[in-house]
């Protein structure tokens, strides 16, 4: 650029975009950053152009700005690009990019995805490096790029040298393989080429076009202006709008999800920043990452680790150390010859943890204005590598946070995950996993539609949701987001949409479902300063509708409708319990109800038995049954009238879900099972082991071997309830066994000196040597 002095520089990228090119030389403009489009009437359908500060197309606007040139992009309209998306069917929304559209594969390389020759349709998609590659003897394209362009500089030489040899590599390509399998390129290159024309109408000669070296020859191609038209005439099209958005070194690289990126961002940003003495850099870089993590590295490591990377280039015939010399340096000297801080350096340096940033002028939705206003406020900067926020509600600060991050989850930008806490299970705090990414922006600029600030977008997104929700449990899920989330407005609205779903709603598997999330928002209220009054009338009604239907609706079940009641069984039983604690007035004792319907359950024949044998576990943890009442259940349960595989559900059911540690207290209990389970016969046996192997095999390990145990050594003697016996310590039998304590008289004689004269004594000899030796030995 610096020897060419253009008039204006024309780029390849979506001319939507000129506009934003000012923005570039910006103080708050910092990269990696991209270009997004997204459709206005499309939510979901987008595409970025991402750009590091090492992209050519980023130097060559930094380098227009500075110099005042004019500089303009020249790719196809984004309006066309983003109407190509919804033509292509399987294509990802994830990383929104078209075929051939966006970043080089490498930066700084002509663009091209793919492997070097890869059936498309019926043509044949090229990577031009990797073609060019393994031309020179190369197995990567990667490493063939750094030796034949990076490393070697330009010299005293013609600066045009490396462009000019590149331009004729690429023209021999495409003499051979046409588009390269890339057909839409040939409508993108057509409109190129009459931007191409204007400017140098415009300007003259003094033209710099800025692209991939694959578009280069199709640039030079010598084709009518009609002709050009002619193939852009009948794009599709779509109403767009532009800005940028900040970007990430790990989106940039292909391990991050980018198909059209590279694998070491980290590197060749390090490449481009420390022209002098870039090894030496690098590695006392990778060893200060090293210290930091406590690992012993000294300068005599760098020293030796630059000497090491020096040789190994020489010996591979490179011109200068690049990151597979240097990689294998640092895992011989550095990490003792260890990949696992290896993976460190690559995640942290190779790769990188860069979030780049864009200034307050850069176009954006209101949304995304409030969202920074508040991010600003709440003191919650977005980062790209992944952390653990802890928050304590009954602060203002936390409490705000806690409220932002669930308005954006309703609102589908998934900046926060929230996760089980560490600490305290109390209901005054959270813990969320936050990590944001490029297209959250996208996500943010989406839900523009449903307002100008978060809190607005957030109750129209949840009042809409809710008119919209086609299951009871999806309002009820909502009336729990919006207590979370801090939204009064709505609130009213869903608990409307709640009560006339729950109305008409008759299935008790609907209502089970809705249950738990009504009543887990019943406990924020205290927390939040939610008044939760409308909801506790709901969940009441709703629980006693519950009490009504579903012993009717546990007759005659296939086993998996039954375990999916005992689901709802569970989940009935622990919002009956936080329900229990909250005043109602006029629905009386919920939880002396919801026992009376637990009783009815555990004794009725038609029930499934995983149900009725959940039932009785309840009513036993809850102190409603003795352990005699439900050890005599538990006994007709596995009589022998009861067939087998209904016996091994109601174990199941009974025992399932942390139940072992009441065996290995209760070993009346364990022995009822013991017994049923060696009475099973040998052709039912395996009919039902599958169901018991799920049953035990959830159990912690020290909870099975305590069981294993108990069985192995055998039933406690003496006559016990039930028919269960339990005397005597564990472990002893009713009486001694002479003979077998007779077996160890003679050892013992050795042991204590006595010689071995009893050896060969009779039986009275060996009882009277035994009492002698009980004697001594007590």
């Amino acid at each position: 650029m610096d020897a060419a002095r253009p008039r204006v520089v024309l780029i390849e990228g979506p001319p939507e975009a000129d506009a934003l090119i000012p923005l570039a030389a910006e103080e708050g403009m910092r990269p990696p950053v991209a270009l997004l489009a997204h459709a206005v009437d499309e939510p979901g359908r987008s595409a970025f152009w991402p750009l590091a500060g090492f992209s050519p197309e980023w130097v060559a606007i930094r380098w227009a700005l500075r110099h005042d040139v004019p500089a303009r992009f020249i790719d196809l309209p984004a309006a066309h690009t983003l109407a190509w998306q919804r033509e292509d069917t399987g294509t990802p929304e994830e990383d929104c990019l078209p075929e051939g559209e966006g970043a080089p594969e490498r930066e700084g390389a002509p663009d091209g995805e793919g492997a070097q020759a890869a059936p498309v349709g019926d043509g044949v998609r090229v990577d031009p490096l990797a073609a060019l590659a393994e031309a020179a003897g190369y197995d990567d394209p990667e490493r063939w790029w750094e030796d034949v362009v990076e490393h070697r500089g330009m010299g005293d030489g013609d600066p045009y040298a490396p462009f000019l040899v590149l331009e004729e590599a690429m023209e021999a390509l495409r003499e051979t393989y046409g588009s390269g399998g890339h057909d839409r390129d040939l409508v993108r290159e057509a409109y190129m080429r009459l931007q191409v024309r204007a400017a140098v109408r415009e300007f003259g000669e003094d033209v710099a076009v800025v692209c991939g070296a694959w578009h280069v020859p199709a640039l030079r191609r010598k084709a009518t202006v009609a002709t050009d038209r002619s193939l852009l005439k009948g794009l599709p099209k779509v109403r767009t709008d532009m800005t940028w958005v900040p970007w990430t070194h790990r989106r940039l690289a292909r391990s991050g999800g980018y198909g059209a990126g590279i694998g070491s961002p980290g590197w060749y940003a390090h490449l481009f920043a420390a022209p002098d003495r870039p090894v030496e850099r690098w590695l006392t870089k990778v060893a200060g990452l090293l210290r930091e993590e406590d690992r012993i590295v000294s300068s005599a490591h760098v020293i030796e680790a630059v000497r090491l990377a020096e040789t190994l280039a020489a010996m591979r015939g490179r011109p200068l150390p690049g990151l597979s010399e240097t990689t294998d340096a640092v895992r011989a000297v550095m990490c003792e010859g260890s990949d696992v801080p290896l993976a460190l350096v690559r995640d942290r340096l190779v790769v990188g943890d860069v979030l780049g940033e864009v200034p307050e002028s850069a176009p954006a939705v209101p949304l995304q204005r409030d969202l920074a206003r508040l991010q600003r406020r709440l003191r919650l900067k977005p980062e790209v590598s992944e952390r653990e926020l802890e928050l304590d509600l009954r602060g203002e600060t936390d409490a705000g946070r806690s409220r932002l991050l669930h308005r954006l989850r309703l609102l589908g930008v998934g900046w926060g995950e929230p996760t089980a806490s560490r600490g305290s299970t109390g209901t005054f705090r959270e813990t969320w996993r936050l990590c944001w990414e490029p297209e959250l922006s996208v996500r943010v600029a989406e839900a523009g539609v449903w307002g100008t600030t978060v809190l607005a977008a957030a109750t129209a997104k949840a009042e809409a949701d809710a008119v919209g929700a086609g299951a009871l449990a999806e309002v009820t899920g909502l009336a729990e987001q919006c207590l979370l989330a801090g939204l009064p407005d709505a609130l009213p609205v869903v608990m409307r949409v709640l009560a006339d779903r729950a109305a008409l709603d008759a299935d008790v598997g609907h209502l089970a479902q809705a249950l738990p999330a009504l009543v887990r928002s019943l406990r924020y209220g205290d927390v939040r300063g939610t008044d939760t009054a409308a909801l506790a009338g709901v969940a009441a009604g709703l629980a006693e509708r519950i009490f009504v239907a579903l012993p009717p609706a546990c007759a005659v079940l296939d086993a998996d409708a039954a375990e999916e009641m005992r689901r709802h069984v569970n989940a009935v039983h622990t919002a009956v319990g936080l329900l229990g604690d909250t005043p109602m007035a006029g629905h009386g004792d919920l939880r002396a109800r919801w026992h009376g319907v637990l009783g009815v359950l555990s004794g009725r024949d038609t029930v499934p038995g995983v149900v009725r044998g959940r039932a009785v576990r309840l009513l036993l943890d809850d102190g409603e049954v003795e352990q005699e009442r439900a050890a005599r259940l538990m006994g007709l349960a596995l009589s022998p009238g009861t067939p087998p595989a209904d016996a091994a559900a109601w174990i199941e059911g009974f025992v399932g879900g942390g139940g072992g540690m009441l065996l290995v207290h209760d070993e009346r209990l364990l022995a009822l099972v013991d017994d049923w389970l060696t009475g099973v016969p040998a052709e039912a046996f395996t009919d039902v082991l599958p169901l018991l192997r799920r049953t035990f095999s959830a159990y912690e390990p020290g909870v099975r071997r305590s069981l294993g145990e108990l069985v192995r050594r055998g039933p406690r003697q003496g006559g016990g309830p039930a028919g269960v016996t339990a005397a005597g310590p564990p472990g002893f039998g009713a009486d001694l066994d002479r003979e077998r304590a007779d077996a160890v008289l003679p050892v013992l004689r050795l042991l204590l000196g006595l010689g071995p004269d009893a050896a060969d004594a009779g039986a009275g000899a060996g009882e009277r040597s035994g009492e002698e030796l009980a004697g001594m030995v007590g």
